[in-house]
């Protein structure tokens, strides 16, 4: 038996080491951010903890990255750079908005359910990449346990429809400055450096919008807290993670395993919040599993 044949299963679990599970820790860690908001002041709104969450995330991105951050804006990727951060502020803007107005199940499901299709368009249409029936099955699986998980919720109404629009427009909004950073990391950019000028600048557009909106959130301790967690966790180290994974996983495959995120949602709302889930959406968390599986061990 040759060299290469007995090496390939340590390459394959250094390709998922250094690729999907950087992803699949980082789509964990997104999965806490609504069991944190759930202790939020009252009164503070959908957008403030949004604008929040990236936009004090984005300067810690920011400032993880030092120096390299700036290299990337001198490089002559400006216009990359500048889809990607006008992309970061408008996903937290738009999911948070389409949770609000449809629910969380359906603003969920809309959002991360169509990253995966938008992703696949993406990279057909300006990278010219041929998607493997594997991938669809994945995705197909995932998509259906989303489904399952809310449980099919729609309540109708012109609020709701408002919100299923937003919910595609922070889809595509996450498929686009995922892509963008895939982009600029592949040209020779470092994972930090290229996050922390990406989110930096959405940061510009977000945090406007967070001291028009963000007074009853930043005006308690507890409101301070969950604001300081949403940044520190799920955005400063969940997209050092993700960034680092984006290198080696095509945009397609992230978004595909990011759909791990909904299911950590919902075990941390059984868990820490007290919701009950029907048969149904353990059922979608086992499709999810299937199709994350199916997707992260592809060679």
């Amino acid at each position: 038996m040759s060299n290469e044949l007995l090496d390939a299963p340590a390459r394959a679990r250094t390709s998922f080491l250094s690729g999907p599970l950087p992803v699949l820790l980082a789509s964990a860690l997104w999965g806490t951010t609504g069991t944190a908001a759930s202790f939020a002041p009252a009164g503070a709104s959908p957008l403030s903890i949004g604008a929040a969450t990236m936009g004090f995330g984005g300067l810690l991105l920011l400032a993880l990255a030092g120096r390299s951050a700036f290299a990337v804006l001198r490089s002559g990727q400006l216009g990359l750079l500048v889809v990607g951060a006008l992309a970061v502020a408008v996903y937290p803007l738009a999911f948070y908005s389409s949770m609000a107005l449809a629910g969380v199940a359906v603003g969920t499901v809309v959002t991360l359910g169509s990253a995966p299709v938008f992703a696949a368009i993406l990279e057909r249409v300006v990278d010219g990449v041929r998607l493997d029936g594997r991938w669809a099955v994945s995705a197909a699986l995932a998509v259906l346990g989303l489904l399952l998980i809310t449980g099919g919720g729609w309540s109708g109404g012109t609020s709701t429809a408002l919100g299923v629009l937003l919910g595609l427009l922070g889809g595509a909004a996450y498929v686009v400055y995922s892509w963008s950073a895939s982009r600029m990391m592949r040209r020779g950019f470092g994972s930090r450096a290229v996050m922390g000028a990406m989110f930096g600048g959405g940061a510009l557009v977000l945090l406007p919008v967070l001291a028009l909106t963000g007074g009853p959130l930043l005006g308690s301790p507890s409101g301070l807290l969950v604001a300081g967690y949403l940044a520190v966790i799920p955005m400063g180290l969940a997209y050092v993670l993700f960034g680092a994974g984006l290198r080696r996983t095509s945009t397609s495959v992230a978004t595909t395993l990011s759909l791990l995120e909904p299911v950590v949602a919902a075990v941390l709302g059984v868990l820490v919040v007290g919701e009950r889930l029907a048969v149904g959406a353990w059922c979608g968390m086992a499709l999810i599993g299937v199709g994350l599986v199916l997707v992260s061990t592809r060679r």
